[in-house]
């Protein structure tokens, strides 16, 4: 007992001094140091105008994130605002070298010294030492903005005896160093999240010079190196023989100086190798090195052939034995997947219509219940679904049987007897999310927490049948009625298992038989029977935005004065009235902000132009952060009617669905 006291009194200090020297290191750390500011050749906004407010909120994010204790990162960009010209965007970098600590304070101070210098400037850049920050009302990501090179001497430069050959022989010497730097910054060999490097290089015996090069991790390779060009040429006209330099552009920079201005840790990093010299022309001789290199491995060449045939007979059979033992594998994988079928019917209660937990267009499941208790879901595939063989039957099955993931139905088997062709998955208890969503009564469940975490499970989840499974899987039929829910309200997607097969290069297909349900299908789908990945994220952002305000998008009648759900959205965005979508039910648990950021998301997903959409991998990355900037959403599909008569639009305004489903996949 008296062990345990002191260890909890020991640690008790020990935090305490802790926290008392962090106190004290960062009350008496150097501030950050302030170099250079532009904002000269900028239109002015209004001191109280929706820019400037914006432009405050911009900077709060900036620093917000910069100091964020959970992650931490030297390169942010945002935006604030929703319209032009009042959208804001910002970025910040800090210098590739320096601490969470040391780029949260240079941030800061930047965000406040830049209100200072440019107090009613719509765009400006501001460099410290350790970090720059930029803001602008153009869109300033994966630009390489080469507008303006602020350049100036350091402090440290070489003395006015310096003569005209030694600036001379310093410019051959750093014109070389800068062009490496900016190469290896530009091309990063080992951080790619990092476009940054450092060099250290001896000049004369008295004079070592310390070089940096950085630009914004955004920048494509092109883009980065155009950035460098235009600092490496202002050198000539700028720094003649200046030792200590600094040349700041809003998107890059290079430093040297003689004495080590940044972390001595960053040069630990070692180079990437050089490539041999060439060879020297002339008259070549032979070697003693060259004779043994080319003996040795002859040599090796023949003790290796000897052994291959000494060994091949003993190594026959062991060959024979693999191959039977790979193909008994194969077997046992499928035995194991496959389900008796009077299991299955015993299970089902022979598939009592009391067991049917739904129907649809390949066929009906139903609630069992194993000899061992488990409970699973039973899809039985009408005989006119699938015109495949037994065969290729049980391979898209083992396939798909592999697919594991916490958003995904897992499927744990099959069973083939004569023509029945039976599916067997694991068995979700709530059912699907259309039971809750679109029921007035049961929608009070779905408060915005479990949405938001229905939402984001169900991003996940097609992500990972896009781009993380052994497969491309194209789901081709992604809606309420197919996100299955668990106890827990977490999401499920299902109905990924019919699949067909594509070719290893194909990223988008063409068919002539369009199946899916009307209202979440793609238009290039709907219409040219065009799909691709693009096409679930149609289908993801129609799912959004049904979740977000608890309406089927095909619910809508000719007296709403919108076709669909979607057209609605439009409207009510284009208004700035979105806030309306709202679901009664949500109204006290989701704050506006964060509400209408969803539906950003959701109108960026079901815009017409496909190359518009964002993948999944994006769409995930936006729902998980809360301040990375999203771009305004173009005209969406389907906000105009396409219908002629009137039978026409009363039977797109009825709530019939084509149960249909289909997915689609390809091996990577």
């Amino acid at each position: 007992m008296m062990k345990m006291v002191s260890l909890k009194f020991s640690s008790a200090v020990l935090h305490f001094v802790l926290l008392i020297s962090l106190v004290t290191i960062h009350a008496s750390a150097t501030p950050p140091t302030y170099l250079s500011h532009n904002c000269k050749n900028s239109t002015s906004f209004a001191p109280y105008s929706t820019y400037a407010s914006n432009l405050n909120l911009l900077l709060l994010s900036l620093r917000s994130y910069a100091s964020n204790v959970k992650v931490f990162t030297d390169f942010y960009y945002a935006t604030a605002g929703r319209k032009l010209p009042d959208v804001v965007f910002g970025i910040f970098l800090c210098r590739g070298d320096v601490s969470k600590l040391i780029c949260q304070d240079c941030v800061v101070n930047a965000s406040e010294e830049i209100q200072r210098r440019c107090p009613d400037k719509k765009k400006a850049v501001i460099w410290h030492e350790e970090c720059l920050l930029h803001y602008s009302d153009q869109p300033i990501f994966n630009v390489s903005d080469t507008s303006s090179v602020n350049s100036f001497p350091g402090l440290r430069n070489a003395s006015t005896s310096t003569t005209v050959t030694d600036n001379d022989q310093f410019e051959l010497f750093i014109n070389s160093m800068v062009n490496t730097l900016a190469f290896n910054a530009a091309n990063p060999h080992y951080d790619q999240t990092k476009k940054f490097a450092v060099d250290k290089r001896t000049f004369t015996s008295s004079e070592t010079v310390y070089g940096l090069a950085q630009c914004t991790p955004d920048l494509s390779v092109a883009d980065c190196s155009k950035c460098f060009r235009s600092a490496i040429e202002e050198i000539r006209v700028c720094c003649n023989g200046q030792r200590s330099v600094r040349l700041l552009l809003p998107s890059c920079y290079i430093m040297y100086d003689l004495h080590m201005f940044f972390n001595a840790a960053a040069l630990e990093t070692p180079p990437p190798a050089p490539l041999p010299p060439p060879p020297h022309p002339g008259k070549k001789k032979i070697s003693s090195i060259v004779i043994v290199a080319t003996v040795v491995p002859v040599f090796t060449a023949l003790l290796f052939v000897t052994g291959c045939y000494l060994r091949w007979r003993a190594r026959k059979k062991y060959n024979a034995l693999i191959t039977q033992e790979t193909v008994t594998n194969d077997i046992t994988t499928t035995n194991s997947l496959q389900y008796n079928f009077r299991i299955i019917e015993t299970a089902t209660n022979k598939f009592s219509d009391c067991n049917m937990l739904g129907k649809g267009g390949f066929g009906q499941v139903y609630k069992g219940t194993l000899p061992n208790g488990r409970e699973i879901a039973v899809k039985r595939l009408s005989k006119s679904s699938s015109g495949q063989g037994a065969r290729e039957f049980k391979n898209e099955v083992v396939l798909v049987a592999k697919l594991q993931h916490r958003n995904l139905v897992r499927l744990l088997g099959f069973c083939l007897d004569g023509e029945e062709r039976i599916l067997v998955y694991e068995y979700v208890p709530n059912k699907s999310l259309d039971y809750f969503l679109f029921d007035p009564k049961k929608q009070g469940q779905l408060n915005w927490l479990i949405r938001c975490n229905i939402i984001e499970g169900i991003a996940r989840g097609v992500l990972y049948l896009h781009e993380d499974s052994r497969l491309k899987i194209i789901h081709r039929d992604l809606k309420a009625s197919n996100i299955l829910l668990d106890e827990k309200m977490n999401p499920k997607v299902s109905d990924f298992g019919m699949a067909k097969l594509f070719g290893v290069d194909q990223t988008e297909g063409n068919t002539g038989r369009i199946v899916g349900t009307y209202g979440y299908m793609a238009p290039e789908y709907a219409m040219e029977g065009l799909y691709s990945i693009k096409s679930d994220v149609f289908s993801f952002g129609v799912l959004l935005l049904e979740i977000l305000s608890g309406r089927r998008n095909t619910s809508f009648r000719i007296t709403d004065c919108a076709l669909n759900l979607i057209a609605y959205t439009w409207h009510l965005w284009n208004e700035e009235k979105a806030l309306d979508l709202v679901n009664p039910c949500l109204r006290d648990s989701c704050h506006p902000n964060e509400f209408l950021r969803y539906i950003q998301i959701g109108l960026l997903c079901v815009q017409e132009n496909a190359l518009l959409r964002p993948t999944m991998s994006s769409v995930v990355l936006m729902l998980k952060s809360e301040v990375q900037s999203l771009s305004q959403p173009e005209r969406p599909a389907f906000i105009t009617s396409r219908y002629t008569s009137q039978q026409e639009i009363i039977a797109v305004n009825s709530c019939s669905v084509n149960e249909i489903t289909v997915s689609d996949f390809l091996p990577r």
